[in-house]
């Protein structure tokens, strides 16, 4: 692990400084293109893809990039319906492999972005999304049986190959019996309860996260997240993202 009071990573003969604002993960302030100049790197990349093992988030700040490895996040939301992006998932759940790293990055442009976007560890995930459930939605005895076992301890938690059957499962209730805006509040309370990294976006500034890891407990979980009544015809910055360990070559151009 990375030491709590770690306020410096070196990488070669570069310095940059660490703060820790959250729960879990790290922030970096840089400058220019360093990103991709020290991080992703040549010999550097495999250290700091360690790093963001080790740490779940790193959150890299004021990065001036117009690399061409990054696509356009897809998906838009509706005000009757939820895209797929506002519900807690693992990025490439439909590859056989999903991607052990995944960045999404808010490019300088002249519209701001007021939607968050919330990660959180997925253990912290499936807990949040069975104790958030309305007590009336609490009938199907899969459900009622894995929040008690996450109420004990570790030992006693459902395994871990069942956690996503469960989180579709709450997933598909609360889109079936909610409205809206009722499922968007909903998972607003989810955020809170797993402790999401949900803090206001930056230009410039990209976040990378352990999407895939062996051990279930370390992997991070995102998700697209309206932190107030979403207006019609409300613009917002665009994000773009990629999967950096398997995309990104680890040159620059």
């Amino acid at each position: 692990m990375i030491s709590p009071d770690v306020d410096k990573l070196s990488f070669g003969n570069h310095q940059f400084a660490v703060t820790r604002p959250h729960a879990f993960g790290i922030v970096i302030q840089g400058s220019g293109d360093y990103l991709h100049d020290v991080l992703l790197n040549g010999d550097n990349k495999d250290a700091f893809l360690q790093v963001i093992e080790r740490a779940g988030l790193v959150v890299c700040k004021n990065v001036d990039t117009n690399d061409a490895t990054y696509r356009r996040v897809r998906g838009k939301s509706s005000g009757g319906k939820l895209s797929q992006a506002e519900y807690y998932h693992h990025d490439g759940c439909s590859c056989p492999v999903k991607p052990a790293v995944v960045e999404i990055r808010l490019p300088h442009q002249p519209i701001r972005r007021d939607v968050a976007t919330a990660i959180a560890p997925f253990v912290d995930v499936i807990k949040a999304l069975l104790n958030c459930l309305p007590a009336h939605l609490r009938v199907d005895p899969q459900i009622v049986s894995a929040i008690d076992g996450f109420s004990g301890d570790p030992e006693s938690w459902p395994p871990v190959e069942q956690w996503d059957k469960l989180q579709g499962q709450v997933t598909r209730l609360v889109r079936r019996e909610m409205d809206a805006e009722s499922c968007r509040s909903f998972f607003r309370d989810v955020d809170v309860a797993a402790g999401a990294y949900v803090v206001p976006w930056e230009m410039g500034e990209s976040r990378l996260m352990l999407n895939n890891h062996a051990d279930l407990t370390r992997t991070m979980q995102h998700r697209r997240s309206y932190q107030k009544f979403r207006q019609p015809n409300e613009q917002n910055g665009s994000l773009v993202k990629r999967w950096t360990a398997e995309e990104y070559p680890g040159e620059t151009v």
